[in-house]
């Protein structure tokens, strides 16, 4: 798996998926990230084949929508939308269910090769530990929100203990950090944008990083950064920058606990006798 990917979470299905993740490849991206509930699969598969780079020359991620009930019909799904037989990595998007629910029919998928690798997101330690003693083909990867601010020391300890790599999204913040002092007077000193030092941060790590842009300029300047390093004081001053408590846990707020519980809370309302009334 390339350190570097392209994500195209919240990139808007159609011409927009296609242009910018052609973008991307013509950058030097060999790695694509995206996922069922994304609704572009399909718009990642014609950028694929528009590219004219070989099969093997683009590692491919898509994502199981837990919520959904079998992966592995799902898969197939997803394969034809890319247009492809095969991806190089599945995941598990998140522990809705119970974090053994999903992986039997993963499993099934890897052994039909219709995923190279499969693996989990938003799993935490515990979850991870649950899952374990029923799997009989361990995670490849862990995909998780993962920058200095959230720097998950347990977790990523914990996952590199069983074999399993970390996969950063939200490297960057969704910006709302790139003005932070110590990650601008970081990337001042070294002539590079604060959006590069945070994911060359993770890079230093060997933990993966999936940037998403839809401006070309800045795909381009994402992906520049192979070309320098932080030195041992700069990645101690960012690490400072955590505010996780070095967390076991994949994400401070699991949306999709929030998203089961309101459904819920609307099942509740629709058969409130009041409503009818």
């Amino acid at each position: 798996m390339p350190l570097l990917g392209f994500g195209v979470y919240r990139v808007p299905p159609g011409h927009q998926t296609e242009r910018v993740v052609g973008w991307a490849l013509e950058a030097g991206y060999r790695h694509v990230d995206t996922a069922q509930a994304y609704g572009n699969e399909a718009d990642v598969g014609r950028a694929l084949r528009s590219s004219g780079l070989s099969r093997d020359q683009v590692f491919v991620t898509t994502k199981f929508s837990a919520g959904r009930r079998d992966p592995e019909a799902e898969l197939e799904r997803s394969l034809e939308r890319l247009g492809l037989e095969t991806v190089d990595l599945y995941l598990v998007h998140t522990p809705r269910g119970g974090p053994r629910r999903a992986w039997p029919a993963m499993e099934s998928a890897h052994e039909r090769r219709l995923a190279r690798s499969i693996g989990v997101s938003n799993f935490s330690t515990a979850e991870i530990e649950r899952l374990l003693p029923a799997a009989g083909v361990k995670p490849a990867v862990n995909q998780v929100q993962f920058s200095p601010f959230r720097y998950r020391r347990r977790l990523l300890e914990s996952c590199r203990s069983h074999g399993i790599e970390l996969e950063s999204y939200g490297s960057l913040t969704h910006g709302e950090e790139l003005d932070d002092p110590t990650v601008a007077d970081v990337a001042r000193r070294l002539g590079r944008t604060p959006a590069q030092v945070l994911l060359r941060w993770a890079i230093e790590r060997a933990v993966a990083v999936i940037p998403k842009s839809v401006h070309e300029d800045r795909i381009r300047e994402n992906a520049a950064v192979f070309d320098f390093q932080l030195s041992g004081e700069d990645l101690a001053r960012l690490d400072g920058l955590d505010r996780s408590g070095a967390a076991a846990i994949a994400v401070e707020r699991p949306w999709w606990t929030f998203s089961a519980r309101a459904r819920a809370a609307a099942r509740r309302l629709l058969r409130s006798p009041l409503l009818r009334s």
